[in-house]
């Protein structure tokens, strides 16, 4: 991941290209298109993978490629499938259960930059 620490990716980012990081129960992560406003991350969960409650200061809109999740936003739960999508203000506390096998795709704003020096 060190390659990863620098303000910006390439102007094309092909996927076959940039790994992938296991984070454990079941979630799968990887970055791929970045500057510094801005963010994509596209996120494999397996069935019962949990995206614990958390926060942070980032703006985050997030398209359900497949799958089915439940996602909770600020006290509140919605399930939802593939091509729906949520937004998640800065600092509101969120999180996600994987119901069915599915992808995320995470846009961030700015850059999370915690993400690029986690395997640094």
């Amino acid at each position: 991941m060190a390659s990863l620490a620098r303000s910006s990716s390439s102007a094309f980012v092909a996927a076959a290209d940039v790994p992938r990081e296991g984070l454990g129960g079941g979630i799968t992560r990887q970055i791929l298109g970045y500057g510094p406003e801005i963010m994509i991350v596209r996120v494999w969960f397996e069935k019962g993978a949990v995206g614990e409650v958390h926060a942070h200061p980032h703006s985050q809109s997030t398209y359900v490629e497949s799958g089915q999740f439940e996602v909770f936003i600020d006290g509140e739960k919605r399930v939802l499938g593939a091509g729906d999508s949520f937004y998640i203000a800065p600092h509101l506390d969120h999180g996600a259960v994987c119901l069915e096998p599915g992808v995320l795709i995470d846009t961030f704003s700015p850059l999370r930059e915690d993400f690029l020096s986690e395997g640094a």
